[in-house]
């Protein structure tokens, strides 16, 4: 007997088991039954038992002892290694680098704090990859305190990866809040992450132009932007070398004081954006003509208050129309509000609101909620309130709607007004690394840390994961939805809003790549890597002492392609 497959056209085709026979000297074959209903895989079966092969189950031959995730783990420190972050890390192996790299890829696949991280890792392959399975959360936070000390080498070997004489260094400000009281570097600041009465910790990351990190600093939480900038510029001209380079900052990061130390130095020119007062000083002075954009969106100009420098002037006229709506819906809801207020103080039921100072109290907080206070006319006395829209002011800035000005110390022969305007908004790939950093991926906060020191590691620990967590990022970008027209980035239209394109849209919308197969963001392809597990097995029967040896899941075709894209990477 022998299994025949015969094609049926467009159809599946038919599987037949027949057996051959003779009729004098012709060699005829007959139909035993019609298999086609079967899946292929029991089909083989079938085909191999005909073939002699003696089959048994499974389970019958070897057990599972164990099985622990590998997949996740797989693609992560292959990133790691086609990075080189060990010898970034330390050129000389020891236990405290493989301890950090633990850590690294534990903060990119399962975010916690280092106890139930010596906890989780060992439902994966990362302990037995890194031989670091007998750790302790003292040895990691030993680690954490050797890494510190390390911290000015690395970040000068990421530089001269990435930083280049004369190029773009993107640099800004976040913060992430505490839990608890007790470190030094927790003050009450602006507070980012909308937690309000928390304590905070403020941390400047260092980019290419890509977005790529290359150093992070940490400060108190009360210290504001600018303040941080020009160590960090000492310290790229010093340590790093980078004497020549094109500083990229928002305009609460690079203003009027950290123009004027920059230039009293060579090398340093920057790119960033005027203040809202200062553009209004533009349009009031004529300076500033509103006609210009009846034809274009940018054109340059200059003023005698920002000698040296070029400015280029911006209308988007979408966001223009936002802005528009948001000051709209922000009026109607806050008079709303005060609408209640009125009519309470007016029918004098309120025992609360007598006073001219209750009465104040409670219009407070309700122009506070919208921050839309400086709107309004206010009229408050005892026993009485009233208010009214101040229409000029709201004309006023209206005015400026979808209107920014970028100022830059670069020549026009050096980089074009086009080109000035995409170099500043490439801050939204710093931006984006913090959201990744802070909430999306690698959750850096809240901070417990009570030390100075081991907060510092703590951020600084992020930013190596985020490095390896960008390079998968750019290489995964097919698997994910991701738009892969980088280029396109470079010539479209600047000022106009940014679009994806055609293919990224058709992820969007479908869910699915072109191969048909589902569309991932980069934490659930992680979690479709970890389905590759890696199996401890033993000889049925066997006794505990004998041997063991090990089976790992064959990947998919989307799993051996994100593996493939990891091997890709390169510096």
């Amino acid at each position: 007997m022998h299994i025949d497959i015969v094609p049926n056209r467009g159809s599946r085709p038919a599987v037949l088991l027949r057996e051959s026979y003779r009729e004098g000297k012709k060699v005829k074959k007959r139909t035993l039954a019609n298999l086609s209903s079967l899946p292929m895989e029991k089909v083989e079966l079938i085909r191999r038992v005909l073939n002699g092969v003696a089959l048994a189950p499974v389970e019958m031959l070897f057990d599972v002892t164990a099985s622990v995730l590998h997949g996740h783990v797989q693609s992560v420190l292959t990133a790691m290694k086609r990075l080189g972050l060990a010898t970034l890390i330390s050129s000389r192996p020891c236990r405290e680098r493989d301890l950090v790299l633990g850590m690294v890829a534990s903060r990119i696949l399962e975010p916690q704090s280092k106890l139930a991280t010596t906890r989780w890792w060992h439902t994966t392959t990362l302990p037995e990859e890194l031989g670091i399975a007998d750790t302790t959360e003292d040895d990691l936070y030993a680690a954490m305190d050797w890494l510190l000390d390390r911290q000015p080498h690395i970040e000068k070997k990421l530089a001269a990866r990435h930083l280049e004489q004369g190029g773009l260094v993107l640099y800004d400000l976040s913060s992430s809040y505490f839990e608890g009281t007790t470190c030094p570097l927790a003050a009450l600041g602006y507070n980012r992450d909308g937690k309000r009465g928390k304590l905070q910790v403020n941390y400047g990351l260092v980019t290419d132009r890509r977005g790529c990190p290359v150093a992070v600093s940490v400060h108190s939480g009360n210290t504001n932007d600018p303040k941080t900038l020009l160590p960090q510029v000492k310290t790229i001209r010093e340590s790093f070398g980078i004497q020549d380079l094109v500083l990229v900052g928002d305009r609460g990061m690079i203003g009027q004081k950290q123009v004027d130390e920059f230039m009293k130095v060579e090398g340093i020119a920057w790119i960033t954006a005027l203040k809202t007062g200062a553009i209004r000083q533009l349009l009031e002075g004529g300076h500033l003509q509103m006609g210009l954009f009846d034809e274009r969106n940018l054109f340059e100009l200059t003023h005698p208050d920002f000698p040296a420098e070029r400015l280029v002037a911006c209308r988007n006229l979408d966001l223009a129309r936002l802005r528009a709506a948001k000051r709209r819906s922000l009026l109607e809801a806050t008079a709303k509000e005060l609408e209640k207020v009125r009519a309470l103080v007016a029918r004098g039921r309120s025992k609360k609101l007598k006073t001219k100072g209750e009465i104040g109290v409670r219009v407070g907080k309700v122009v506070d909620k919208y921050k839309v206070a400086k709107h309004f006319q206010l009229e408050i006395d005892e026993g009485r309130f009233a208010f009214r829209v101040d229409e000029e002011k709201v004309a006023a800035e209206a005015a400026l709607d979808g209107i920014y000005v970028i100022r830059t110390s670069l020549s026009k022969d050096r980089l074009s007004a086009e080109d000035t305007v995409r170099s500043y908004k490439l801050l939204s790939s710093v931006e984006r690394a913090f959201r990744s950093i802070k909430t999306l991926d690698l959750k850096v906060r809240p901070i417990h840390h009570h030390l100075a020191d081991r907060v510092r590691a703590h951020i600084f620990l992020a930013m190596l994961a985020y490095y390896v967590q960008w390079h998968l990022l750019e290489a995964w970008r097919e698997l994910l939805f991701s738009d892969e027209d980088v280029e396109a980035k470079q010539t479209r239209d600047p000022v106009a809003p940014a679009h994806r394109s055609d293919k990224a849209m058709r992820k969007v919308l479908a869910r699915v790549l072109d191969d048909g197969t589902q569309a991932h963001s980069f934490q659930t392809l992680l979690a479709e890597l970890t389905t590759i597990v890696r199996n401890t097995c033993r000889r049925k029967g066997g006794t505990k002492d004998e041997p063991t040896f090990s089976v790992t899941t064959t990947p998919n075709a989307k799993q051996q392609r994100a593996l493939d894209l990891a091997s890709a990477i390169r510096v």
